[in-house]
């Protein structure tokens, strides 16, 4: 059995993946929006503990687990290098000397700081595109732009398909290498990627073909889809809204709470810790009680 990629599509009969995708949009966008702009560590820390939540909540744990593992190493790599090419700051922890190209290097606090919370925003933003990926279907998105942008979103469906296949691909071929044996010479990552993009492109021609064969490239009109509500709409509708508020309201009031040079200054409203918890408790919004037997 094929092994799916963590964030690919699975279907289940669970809260995001049974709502309509606007409220769905709604409510994951919130914090999306949070932590794409946010500067305040409190509430990005919980707006991507939230999104985690709403992931383990409608099973997309495996999706979550690999948004933060992807997240933590990205984040480690932006505080290794700003602190490395930022010299700005006035708390200098250590004079590295003359570099190459970079010159004089001096790590400071501010530096690591201002990392950090650039790591805290691609965590947060890498959990939020994991929980999508893993609880909408592709198909609902390609249904809901068709009228607007049929090429454009027939595209976007294909590569949201095809990334986590790639993934898929890429592991299956790493196994595949280290089972040929220890006497066997190293795969080097030329000889992976030049696999990766052959099959890619196989695949790629496989796909234009099949489109072609059903008709994609005809002109003319074509049957109109029409979803059902489903009654976790309004719950996503209203935790979107009250979420979109207060990530709005904390972007404007709280933009310039926590900064980083020259020296680092923290200052905490109202709106932080009420943002933080808003976003924290929203998670809980894709969670339903369970019974004996595993149904709601």
């Amino acid at each position: 059995m094929k092994k799916l990629s963590p964030i690919a599509y699975v279907p289940r009969r669970e809260t995001l993946q049974s709502a309509s995708l606007a409220p769905v949009a709604l409510y994951l966008g919130a914090y999306l929006l949070v932590c794409f702009f946010s500067s305040d560590p409190l509430v990005l820390v919980a707006a991507t503990a939230g999104a985690a939540l709403a992931g383990y909540g409608c099973g997309a744990g495996r999706a979550v687990g690999f948004s933060l593992r992807l997240g933590g190493f990205l984040a480690l790599t932006m505080i290794i290098v700003n602190a490395l090419v930022t010299n700005r700051g006035a708390t200098v922890l250590a004079r590295l000397g003359d570099w190459p190209i970079l010159g004089q290097v001096e790590i400071t606090a501010e530096a690591i700081a201002a990392g950090a919370v650039i790591g805290l925003r691609v965590i947060g933003t890498m959990v939020v595109i994991g929980v999508w990926s893993a609880c909408v279907d592709p198909d609902r998105i390609l249904q809901a732009v068709h009228g607007v942008a049929r090429r454009s979103a027939l595209t976007a469906t294909l590569i949201s398909r095809l990334v986590p296949l790639a993934a898929t691909d890429y592991a299956r071929i790493g196994e595949a290498a280290e089972l040929r044996g220890p006497a066997a010479a190293p795969v080097g990552r030329g000889a992976m990627a030049h696999r990766l993009l052959a099959g890619s492109l196989d695949r790629a021609v496989d796909v234009a073909a099949t489109l072609e064969m059903r008709g994609y490239g005809r002109s003319g009109g074509t049957a109109g889809f029409h979803r059902a509500r489903s009654r976790f709409d309004r719950r996503f509708w209203l935790a979107g809204t009250v979420l979109v508020s207060l990530a709005l309201l904390e972007l404007v009031l709280g933009s310039d709470r926590f900064v980083t040079y020259p020296e680092i200054s923290w200052s905490i409203g109202f709106e932080a810790p009420l943002a933080a918890l808003a976003f924290l408790v929203g998670g809980f919004a894709t969670w339903r009680p369970r019974v004996r037997g595993g149904r709601a």
